[in-house]
């Protein structure tokens, strides 16, 4: 067996109840060896490092990004930060040859012409052998879904909802929750482009309707954004009708998923997608949720975005 891939988390507080504690976690869980944190203060940073010491992880703080890099010895970076500093992370993992997982959205809304950002960022990660993966974690739960409600066809995929319980108010809720939206509409119906784009609601709840048309299919679409502020927030999602929910228990964090009277147990999507991630970087493949993907859901999200703008 090699020696563990090195790896370093930007934003592993839980400032906001943020995902990059559970992302080392589950990095040091699939046996790569977390030996950096970036923090935006020494303050923020040491607390991180420290609190991660409980999973057994011992990772050095940092509050610049190239240190970091040389001295933990960095091969691969874990982006949990706000989505606002993602474009620069980013930009500078790629000039350090570094592979990247990114916590969504990839690219903050206020990217002009994101999708050529990111077509641009891809091609420089291929010339240097770079392996870049967005945690939208979702999707890997599909096969559960489909053990509940019965296999999916993408070609007769006609009504897609889903309800999310972001802490952001407003227009943030939509870069905050809506790549799992597009994440599971990509995997389930296929490529696709939005039609119809309609809002209703305020700071608070937002409904998201749009028709998703994919060569085969026109899905009817449904997003409903639901601020909550107690955990564990509600989220449920469902295709032509059969709606599955999420429930988790706090003190063990075990997750299942309910349809009518029947419930199974899931692992933990994030997880799945972490080590999907190390995988990709171990073999050389493509991760699940990759270069298209990426690419075509930040085109989508940015489209939704610039919408609720301008109604």
């Amino acid at each position: 067996m090699g020696a563990a891939m090195k790896a370093a988390i930007i934003g592993a507080g839980r400032k906001r109840n943020g995902i990059g504690e559970y992302i080392a976690k589950y990095f040091h869980d699939n046996r790569a060896e977390v030996t950096g944190v970036l923090g935006s203060s020494e303050k923020t940073a040491l607390s991180a490092a420290t609190n991660l010491m409980k999973y057994g992880i011992k990772a050095q703080s940092y509050t610049n990004f190239s240190t970091m890099i040389h001295e933990a010895q960095v091969e691969c970076v874990a982006i949990a930060s706000p989505s606002i500093t993602h474009k620069t992370y980013i930009e500078q993992c790629i000039e350090a040859g570094v592979h990247i997982f990114c916590e969504k959205p990839f690219i903050s809304t206020d990217v002009p012409d994101a999708p050529a950002w990111a077509e641009d960022i891809f091609a420089k990660a291929q010339e240097k052998g770079l392996t870049i993966s967005l945690n939208s974690q979702w999707p890997f739960s599909l096969p559960i879904y489909e053990e509940l409600c019965g296999k999916l066809d993408p070609t007769g995929i006609k009504e897609f909802s889903i309800r999310l319980s972001p802490l952001s108010i407003g227009q943030e809720m939509i870069p905050d929750s809506v790549p799992h939206a597009l994440s599971l509409l990509y995997f389930a119906a296929g490529s696709g482009k939005i039609d119809d784009l309609s809002f209703q609601g305020g700071d608070d709840s937002l409904m998201i309707r749009f028709t998703y048309l994919t060569e085969h299919t026109r899905c009817e679409t449904l997003i409903e954004l639901v601020r909550e502020t107690a955990q564990p927030r509600t989220f449920f999602f469902g295709f032509n009708g059969c709606v599955v929910t999420r429930h988790i228990d706090l003190g063990t964090y075990t997750i299942h998923l309910t349809y009518g009277d029947k419930t199974l147990k899931i692992v933990d999507p994030l997880w799945l997608s972490v080590r999907d991630f190390l995988t990709a970087v171990s073999s050389g493949a493509e991760p699940l949720l990759g270069r298209r993907h990426i690419i075509e859901t930040a085109s989508l999200l940015h489209q939704i975005y610039a919408g609720s703008m301008n109604r």
